[in-house]
């Protein structure tokens, strides 16, 4: 994969540097792009949404991969990944206790290569289990849901953003869904989150689910109340998914607004999930994607698809992209609509993950020496010992050459070749890459070494993050949630 883009030429970047606060770059797919000023609009959705904090993501299936019209769509638009089908109970672990990772782990590595974020799809669900599970049921049902909880966690710990982990556990008027699950006992919801938090104390935990957008309606009702009872109780949950699948005879609400800001207001993010719409209506898919705009804790969309022609409901042409790739209307309007947003606060810590987002800087200036990666133990590193304006750095194994030597100097900048270039966030949104520049005394040359291990961006507020350990794994910047992958020694 390139790390740089034509937008990045010697030329660009000069532009850049001449303009302050000028740089809206986001590393869409591990590629740099450049925008002239900083009031120039993303011409991709995911870099739209980096632009106020939020992401815009798809469903991706691994066996679609191969497709270069499908595959190069989503590494171009999306900043966020979730997994159609490859992380369910049935595809993880088809025998009890032997878990499968394999496709999983395809639309994982796919992702982070290309510096998107992955949200795990979905633990617990009465649909897809292995079919072992349907000889099963009380207490050993139950224990095997946490022990698969626990497999399937362990294997991604600090590698996603969120999961999914109770899936549609309720009826339409707003009482439980009668599966075997439930059968168990009617804390089982509870008790998987719980065991959630146990297998990653980091991560956010998600309960997700449809028809729960229209606020009057039975089932929203039903899972509010769940999740009100939940915050109230100390059960670790952080935030909640409406699919919002507006097909097959259900529509965009016009209270829909209100049930977003409702449920953020027990204090959990929401997401839309499983974004698809009937022809694409481009009124919904616009009022949607200001809906959620408007609320702070609204933290990103997710369309269930690339193209029409791969949705799980093709017949009815729902999502941005035509079978043959090309952009619909609806696309114009939600691009539009998250260009236009306001800033979105990022949102706090993992419930129970004891980690601060507004963390001290206590490293004093003048410390140098390697950036080294808590999770991977490697060096944060220039590759090729370039010098070139807009290289962007990368982990790699710790070697003591000059490109892994950094100095924090007084007026926070940490240097590079001796002082002769600077690590330089090219934009402050979530995704936007971190790279070498000649040093400028701008604010995105600036960063607060923590005292808990994080490194913060002046400019941003963000964290420089790292997601994954291997060589040549690239450095971004991302809200701030308290991971190993967000964890540096300077020294």
């Amino acid at each position: 994969m390139a790390t740089r883009s034509p937008a990045s030429s010697t030329g660009s970047m000069r532009r850049r540097a001449l303009i302050a606060g000028a740089a809206a770059a986001v590393a869409a797919f591990g590629v740099l792009t450049v925008a002239p000023d900083a009031n120039a609009a993303a011409s991709t959705l995911g870099a739209a949404a980096a632009q106020s904090g939020r992401y815009f993501g798809t469903a991706i299936a691994a066996s679609r991969l191969g497709d270069s019209t499908y595959s190069s769509i989503a590494g171009r638009e999306f900043n966020m990944i979730t997994a159609e089908n490859e992380m369910k109970p049935d595809a993880t672990e088809p025998q009890r206790g032997q878990f499968n990772f394999s496709s999983g782990d395809q639309i994982y590595n796919w992702a982070t290569q290309r510096g998107l974020k992955v949200r795990g799809h979905t633990l617990a669900w009465h649909s897809q289990q292995p079919s072992w599970w349907g000889s099963l049921s009380g207490s050993s049902l139950r224990q095997a849901m946490i022990d698969h909880i626990n497999g399937v966690m362990a294997h991604y710990k600090g590698k996603l953003a969120a999961w999914d982990v109770v899936n549609e556990a309720f009826n339409e008027d707003g009482s439980r869904r009668q599966s075997n699950l439930q059968a168990t006992g009617n804390d089982w919801i509870e008790a998987a989150f719980r065991a959630a938090r146990s297998a990653d104390p980091s991560v956010k935990l998600c309960y997700n689910d449809y028809n729960i957008e229209n606020w009057s309606y039975g089932k929203t009702q039903g899972v509010y109340n769940m999740i009100r009872d939940f915050k109230s109780r100390g059960v670790p949950i952080d935030c909640v998914g409406l699919q919002t699948h507006f097909t097959g005879g259900s529509s965009l609400p016009g209270n829909f607004q209100t049930t977003l800001q409702s449920f953020a207001a027990l204090g959990v993010d929401v997401a839309l999930t499983e974004v698809d719409v009937t022809n694409a209506s481009t009124s919904q898919y616009s009022g949607l994607t200001q809906a959620c705009m408007n609320v702070a804790r609204c933290i990103g969309i997710t369309v269930w698809g690339v193209r029409d022609s791969d949705s799980w409901r093709s017949s009815e042409s729902p999502l941005l992209f035509d079978g043959g790739g090309n952009k619909k209307a609806a696309y114009t309007s939600v691009l539009n609509a998250l260009n236009a947003a306001g800033p979105g606060p990022s949102s706090p810590a993992p419930s129970g993950s004891g980690n601060s987002p507004s963390p001290s800087t206590s490293v004093p200036s003048g410390t140098g020496g390697r950036i080294v990666g808590a999770q991977s133990g490697r060096c944060v590193d220039v590759p090729n010992a370039s010098q070139d304006n807009g290289t962007r750095v990368q982990l790699y194994d710790c070697h003591g050459q000059t490109n892994q030597q950094w100095t924090l100097t007084s007026s926070k900048q940490l240097t590079v070749y001796g002082g002769s270039r600077c690590l330089d966030a090219a934009g402050s949104g979530n995704g936007s890459a971190v790279q070498i520049y000649a040093c400028n005394g701008q604010a995105n040359q600036q960063w607060n070494v923590n005292s808990n291990g994080t490194i913060t961006g002046v400019q941003s507020g963000r964290c420089l993050d790292v997601w994954g350990t291997g060589n040549g794994q690239q450095v971004q910047i991302y809200d701030c949630n308290g991971q190993a992958n967000q964890r540096f020694t300077l020294s």
